[in-house]
């Protein structure tokens, strides 16, 4: 009985010091390669990084490792760079308040030749989502709130659509898209991915964060808490729907709680193919 009960104990400490502290501080890189329909050739084996989520402040997730998010994502070498939102922290259980002035410096270390952009997420929004705009412009982040941007890499030739957050801002889909040409291709980028049902179908891809993956994934039973309308639909990933294609970012910091389960901080990294093609020569993920 007494060996049982010692068993059981170490079990869950051991639970405990993995959720609480190991997995939340293993911020890594992952590599996701994504083969979609309509990509342009010229920019086959486009690179682009996903920094969702960072909340500064929360635990593990101090001004430092804001450093260490800016340079594991310049080992990356992407193209092009999207930050999708919720860069302060509110309300996470042993989190600290950073001013925006004060780490926004950081992200100036960012690097890529097709562009750094933001939007902003609802933290930012509930923080002033202008003192986080103007903290974020003043490291050279371009912030796009339901607007485009015409992006030229060499022969590379695509539209970018920043959507303002599905819950506090306008989300405006179609101001986002009033100047894109209707047959040229765009990539759409928001915070929260419940906005994903309206893109249209002429975006070849919606990049979003928001859920952090749930932050716990149980073996059998999946994310038991994932903050969107449609559930465990949207939580994270690569989605594909009808043909129209959803990645959703896990994210660096968390929220609410302080613990990460089976699903580790990430600065993520998609790799832009048509179909079929990102295995070839040159555009193997790095």
């Amino acid at each position: 009985m007494h060996v049982a009960l010692l068993v059981a104990v170490s079990a869950a400490l051991a639970a405990a010091t993995w959720t609480l502290w190991v997995e939340p501080s293993s911020l890594r890189s992952r590599e996701y390669p994504l083969e979609m329909r309509g990509w342009p050739a010229a920019c086959h084996g486009l690179r682009v990084a996903v920094l969702a989520d960072v909340h500064v402040g929360s635990p593990f997730n101090g001004p430092g490792n804001l450093q260490r998010v800016v340079e594991l994502t310049r080992r990356a070498q992407p193209d092009l760079v999207l930050l999708a939102g919720d860069y302060v922290v509110d309300g996470v259980l042993g989190g600290t308040f950073h001013a925006p002035e004060a780490w926004a410096p950081v992200l100036e270390g960012l690097r890529a030749p097709a562009g750094v952009f933001g939007v902003l997420g609802n933290h930012d929004w509930w923080l002033d989502p202008g003192r986080v705009r103007r903290a974020l412009e003043s490291a050279s982040v371009r912030v796009l709130e339901d607007q485009a941007v015409h992006v030229a890499l060499g022969d590379c030739r695509f539209w970018l659509a920043g959507v303002s957050d599905y819950r506090e801002g306008r989300h405006d889909v179609a101001a986002a898209l009033a100047l894109v040409p209707a047959d040229a291709p765009v990539v759409v980028f928001t915070h929260n991915p419940d906005l994903f049902p309206e893109v249209p179908a002429r975006v070849i891809l919606t990049v979003a964060g928001h859920t952090h993956g749930g932050q716990v994934r149980l073996p059998l039973i999946g994310r038991p808490v994932v903050p969107s309308r449609y559930g465990q639909r949207f939580a994270a990933g690569h989605v594909v729907e009808d043909g129209h294609h959803l990645f959703v970012s896990t994210g660096v910091g968390t929220s609410i709680l302080p613990i990460r389960f089976r699903v580790p901080p990430e600065v993520s990294v998609l790799t832009l193919c048509g179909p079929g093609s990102c295995g070839r020569a040159g555009v193997v993920p790095r």
